[in-house]
């Protein structure tokens, strides 16, 4: 299965009672394998969790820590990147030139390359050796 259509099944799955907008993310892992996540809202609103949170958490578990191309599907008629927050975690995971590919369900989509999408990312991966 494409990311593309692996985003778009999730998406269907996401429980977002609230916003009533689902979020699909499919993320393929340096070693081929795809993992998929969805929004899942909550009514203590920053308890949700994004797609691409939960698409990272499903590679994190099976072993793998390193991503090498993100797709997104998201509801409504504007294309959305991912938010902040997740940005910097797929970023954590990802070279600047891993490509995150964002679509919607009226057909809209882009392509942007990781250090694009988070110019100034830091972590573990990013961060210079500091002198002790």
């Amino acid at each position: 299965m494409s990311l593309k259509k692996a985003a778009f099944a999730v998406r269907d799955n996401a429980y977002a009672p609230y916003s009533k907008f689902h979020v699909g993310a499919a993320i393929r892992a340096e070693s081929g394998a795809v993992y998929v996540g969805c929004n899942v809202e909550n009514a203590a609103y920053p308890e949700g969790t994004c797609a691409e949170a939960g698409a990272i958490a499903a590679m994190i578990a099976a072993g793998e820590t390193r991503l090498s191309e993100v797709y997104v599907a998201a509801g409504g008629s504007k294309l959305i990147t991912p938010c902040g927050g997740c940005r910097q975690k797929l970023a954590e995971f990802a070279d600047g030139d891993v490509l995150v590919h964002m679509a919607t369900i009226s057909g809209l989509e882009s392509t942007m390359r990781m250090d694009a999408l988070l110019p100034g990312a830091f972590g573990a991966g990013h961060m210079e050796d500091t002198p002790e």
